[in-house]
């Protein structure tokens, strides 16, 4: 089970029909809601290195849903996005509170381009501009806060040229 909760029904005196209910509840709390996967990402600037912890949208289903519905995101966490192979990659802001950062990534991890303080609840396509591997959202400001910028290096598993 995904959500960390364990019910022991024998310790807790819970009847199992109550036990299962809390336990479907829990499941379905944490499901679809967040990515599979929480990986360190690090960007190289020219400032230093910055070092962000990301949750991976590797599947349809995750790429597709993304951060929409979220009321926040701290600094220092974002969502890396998974289009291997690399191509050009079209987003928007559909059902999105919370403006972005998007942070196109080319396939030897270098930054292509970033559309920064994207529009929420907008559907205006947001394009790569050319070819790209990945793409990083994290909170609006990020980039201009931490100097990131095009051609910066991103080191991370999913990209060459680490």
């Amino acid at each position: 089970m995904n959500s960390g909760v364990r019910l022991d029904c024998a310790r807790a005196r819970l009847p199992r029909a109550m036990a299962a209910a809390i336990i479907a509840l829990c499941a379905c709390s944490t499901s679809g809601a967040r990515a599979a996967t929480v990986e360190p990402l690090e960007i190289v600037t020219k400032a230093g290195v910055q070092v962000f912890s990301v949750e991976m949208a590797a599947t349809e289903e995750e790429k597709t849903t993304g951060l929409m519905y979220r009321k926040e995101l701290p600094d220092g966490k974002g969502m890396l996005f998974d289009f291997s192979p690399a191509q050009e990659i079209s987003m928007w802001m559909k059902n999105t509170y919370i403006s972005l950062d998007m942070i196109f990534i080319r396939p030897d991890g270098r930054i292509l381009r970033i559309a920064e303080n994207t529009e929420p609840f907008s559907t205006k396509i947001i394009p790569s501009r050319g070819l790209a591997k990945g793409v990083l959202e994290v909170i609006a400001g990020t980039a201009k806060k931490y100097g990131i910028e095009p051609g910066d290096r991103v080191a991370h598993p999913l990209f060459s040229g680490r």
